[in-house]
């Protein structure tokens, strides 16, 4: 089964135009599919996945052999590399959509009026969704099963890191749609290098419903300002923890090494760590031990320098920065307030966590700081859809409107009034 490709010679703006409408197409039958048709199509894309396993490494390792020269660092060449064990995850994460409750046709309100009408606001897909994203290809498996379960064709525009690696689950996910009798074209990956395709698609607001970028914030900022559809946006994920002067210190410190070092090269991995004064003396010299120990650099403010001399000093920047590898900026704060009004300014509306055993402080921290998740005594490394029990996720969306936070099957989908009468007509 074959994905989308554009010849050398053939008209770009012609090309994509054809890949919307075929998507377009799919997602108009694709809506009137049961639950439990593309719960099954969903199994047996996970099937295939593992069947084609060693297919799915081989050309996972020209991605790989490539990357140096796409100048990928070490920590995005490891979102980058599967194995095994990380096809299995794939696998799982799509069987795990499977396992969700179909969010189409929910009613999500309904009422009767007067005359006698009955009023439903009920639950339908987007229709269709053009994704742009880099790097991971685990990311293209688990974008179009999410999409599918929430009855939406995808158009997938990954970046040319992954491009082998994305083909080639794309053209597994694509042959168990076929033989499960749902529409191929439901997930379309765009086979061109062509930069110029991504802005051929963002004018297409006549035919994609929704546009929603993931990766490095340039591309996520071309996105919105070239889009003439809705952007679901997923900005950087400038992450922080804060240790509260009611914090169980060891819980802290496991928290913290978790959050920062599970795995650095991610959206949710921690990148700031603020440090209330009452607890600072005890809590930051173990810290950066422990810290230290998975290769972590601290850079921090001078109550960190003085309580920890290896910490070089942070500037302006550094408090705004997603590292994405070993490195943290760490702050004294004086209050909760003052660790909020950090948050507030510096953060990236991602994840933030408290580590407090005051139940006062560990609301106020959550209804005041302005963030898409807010953690209490856990790691930011939960801000994840498989985590919070939404299955895969297309991305962390750190927009208020129309979805916040991880974004599974029911924030893909929007709704329509559907108004049942008998005969009434407005006087």
């Amino acid at each position: 089964m074959t994905t989308a490709t554009a010849p050398a010679n053939t008209d770009l703006h012609a090309h994509c135009r054809g890949i919307a409408e075929r998507a377009r197409h799919a997602a108009i039958d694709l809506a009137g599919i049961s639950g439990d048709r593309k719960a099954a199509c969903l199994r047996a894309a996970a099937a295939r996945i593992r069947a084609d396993v060693e297919e799915i490494l081989a050309a996972n390792r020209l991605d790989v052999a490539a990357a140096p020269g796409y100048g990928l660092s070490a920590a995005a060449i490891d979102r980058l590399l599967l194995d095994p064990k990380r096809v299995e995850g794939i696998a799982a994460g799509v069987e795990a959509v499977a396992t969700l409750p179909d969010p189409v046709g929910e009613v999500i309100e309904e009422s009767a009026r007067p005359n006698g009408l009955v009023v439903k606001k009920v639950r339908v897909p987007l229709g269709v969704v053009f994704f742009v994203y880099e790097s991971r290809p685990n990311v293209t498996a688990d974008a179009a099963a999410v999409a599918l379960a929430a009855g939406n064709a995808i158009i997938l525009r990954g970046g040319k890191e992954a491009a082998h690696s994305s083909r080639r689950i794309v053209e597994s996910m694509r042959a168990a749609i076929a033989e499960q009798g749902l529409p191929a074209d439901c997930v379309q990956l765009v086979d061109t290098a062509d930069r110029e395709a991504v802005g051929e698609f963002l004018r297409m607001d006549d035919l994609i419903d929704i546009a929603i970028p993931r990766g490095g914030e340039a591309l996520i900022r071309r996105v919105c300002a070239e889009a003439r559809m809705p952007v679901m946006k997923h900005f950087s994920g400038n992450c922080h923890v804060y240790v509260d002067q009611a914090a169980d210190l060891a819980m802290a410190e496991q928290v913290t090494v978790n959050a920062k070092c599970q795995r650095m090269g991610v959206c949710n991995a921690a990148e700031s760590l603020l440090v209330h004064r009452a607890v600072a003396g005890k809590f930051l010299p173990p810290i950066a031990t422990a810290l230290a120990q998975h290769g972590v650099e601290i850079v921090g403010d001078e109550a960190t320098r003085r309580l920890v001399p290896t910490a070089g000093a942070a500037t302006a920047a550094d408090w705004a920065t997603e590292y994405l590898g070993p490195k943290i900026s760490v702050a004294v704060v004086d209050s909760l307030d003052a660790a909020i009004d950090h948050v507030n300014r510096h953060g990236s509306r991602h994840t933030d966590a408290i580590i407090t055993a005051d139940p006062a402080a560990a609301e106020r921290f959550a209804a005041r700081v302005d963030t898409a998740v807010v953690m209490v005594n856990a790691s930011t490394r939960f801000n994840d859809g498989g985590e919070l029990g939404l299955g895969a996720e297309i991305g962390i969306s750190t927009d208020k409107l129309h979805a916040r936070g991880p974004c599974g099957t029911k924030e893909l989908t929007t709704y329509k009034y559907v108004v049942t009468g008998s005969g009434q007509v407005r006087s």
